[in-house]
């Protein structure tokens, strides 16, 4: 992949030889930061899993506790019985088969779905348009639940859905470049957390292989994996 002079100039910032303490290569990432908009840092992980197999995938939801910096668009498609508490509860956009109509034209304008399990068998023709967006509401990630008014104040509080990649990596936004140092360690050190306890009891040997920061226009950073299991338990 060819990069343009800007990219390459900042990532001769990156020692290529060194693993980074996650607080320093937050901080680098910040600093890196050229981009004229509030860029969002996402911190990777690639894990000794083999995606393949069922009992090996990786998945999983946490609340960052200083959020994400941005508004979360949340849809609640529910029954009419439900369209009360979703709407107390904070939901953009609350409603059933017209959103179902409009998710089959190719809209997503969206960031969170939630639904309850009875709306499941509507909502599950929807894979191809939801599935490869990240988008498909689920029972594991909490937003397939009769609980809407958790669900939607959950994702606007700023809950992160992850899962494993077909080649084995966990991508996850943990926050924007102007958070405060403080604020964006601790989002991080909740999201490792949170992979590390989902570890399949079948995956055997090293587990998590690499740790990445990079914010949206910057290049990765590495980060040294002892040390910040060490700082995380």
């Amino acid at each position: 992949m060819k990069h343009g002079k800007r990219y390459n100039n900042i990532s001769k910032q990156v020692e290529t030889d060194k693993k980074y303490s996650l607080k320093e290569a937050l901080e680098l990432a910040k600093k890196l930061k050229t981009a004229n908009f509030d860029e969002t840092v996402e911190l990777s992980m690639r894990l000794g899993v083999n995606p393949r197999h069922a009992d090996q995938l990786v998945r999983g939801s946490v609340i960052l506790p200083n959020g994400l910096g941005k508004s979360v668009k949340v849809l609640a498609i529910v029954s009419s019985e439900k369209e009360d508490e979703a709407k107390a509860a904070g939901a953009d956009m609350i409603g059933f088969e017209d959103y179902i109509k409009k998710i089959t034209e190719g809209w997503v304008d969206f960031d969170v779905m939630v639904t309850t399990p009875d709306m499941m068998k509507h909502i599950g023709k929807l894979g191809k348009h939801l599935g490869a967006r990240g988008l498909m509401p689920s029972p594991k990630t909490g937003t397939v639940t009769m609980n809407i008014s958790q669900a939607v104040k959950d994702a606007k509080a700023g809950k992160v859905n992850y899962k494993v990649d077909k080649t084995g990596n966990i991508h996850s936004p943990i926050g924007k470049s102007s958070f405060k140092d403080e604020d964006i360690l601790e989002n991080a050190k909740v999201l490792i957390e949170s992979v590390i306890a989902a570890r399949p009891a079948t995956v055997k040997g090293q587990y998590v292989k690499s740790i990445y920061i990079c914010t949206t226009m910057g290049p990765g950073i590495p980060v040294d994996i002892q040390t910040t299991l060490e700082a995380t338990k």
